[in-house]
């Protein structure tokens, strides 16, 4: 469970222009890789992502401006450490629907956490056909697609019975020297009822334009990048 003090929670009226700023795929990608790797220059990031070390200075000083990252306490020589100022970025669903330029920044950070998901899953199976895990994560590590039909107020309720649960694990483990990283992505999407017969409804990119998210990630979630990491909706009703 992350603590009030290490959560960045926005607010689309008070944080349009930290909102905007987050729209840019480098910078989702950067701070996803300081949140789940730690600290890192300029340099080290510009490596990971194959870009220059001006650009990922350059948009390392914007988030900085919006204190999403900060200077890290020791420096790498002569240049800057960054570091992640908060471990989770979270937002009112409710508060978000006041304008179409916060919507646009929920659709993106989805779609970035989706991309997580996948290079996440690259990644663990890689770990574990190289031999970086060990045997006994196989069998609990998964995925899960269920479809169970719930009313608003129990899909509220499951997910203050998951923040309970994980919260309690992971103080348990805390000091367990087997604990490791688990990329968790959680998700509760009500579907309106599908009629076989209807028009294929037209993709939300139709509608909307393209939503866009980082290019590639990956994140602290990581994503062979990283991406947004650690986003969560806080009203999910």
């Amino acid at each position: 469970m992350v603590s009030e003090e290490r959560k960045r929670v926005l607010d689309p009226e008070q944080d349009a222009a930290a909102l905007k700023a987050l729209t840019h795929p480098l910078r989702i990608r950067l701070l996803g890789m300081l949140r789940q790797d730690g600290p890192a220059t300029a340099s080290e990031l510009a490596v990971r992502t194959r870009e220059s070390s001006a650009s990922t200075s350059y948009h390392l000083r914007v988030l900085a401006k919006y204190a999403f990252v900060a200077e890290a306490g020791n420096r790498d020589g002569r240049e800057r450490r960054w570091q992640a100022v908060h471990s989770l970025t979270s937002w009112s669903n409710k508060a978000m629907e006041g304008s179409p330029d916060s919507l646009a920044w929920v659709s993106l950070s989805r779609r970035a956490q989706v991309e997580h998901l996948e290079r996440s899953l690259a990644r663990h199976e890689a770990d574990i056909a190289d031999g970086r895990l060990a045997r006994e994560w196989v069998e609990p590590s998964g995925m899960s697609d269920l479809m169970p039909r719930l009313t608003p107020e129990s899909l509220t309720e499951l997910w203050e019975v998951l923040d309970r649960k994980l919260a309690e694990l992971t103080a348990r483990d805390a000091a367990d020297p087997r604990a490791t990283q688990v990329m968790l992505l959680t998700a509760g999407l009500p579907l309106a009822p599908h009629d076989p017969g209807a028009e294929p409804q037209p993709a939300a990119e139709a509608r909307s334009g393209p939503a866009r998210g980082p290019a590639t990630g990956p994140a602290g979630t990581d994503l062979a990048g990283t991406d947004l990491a650690g986003t969560e909706a806080e009203d999910a009703s």
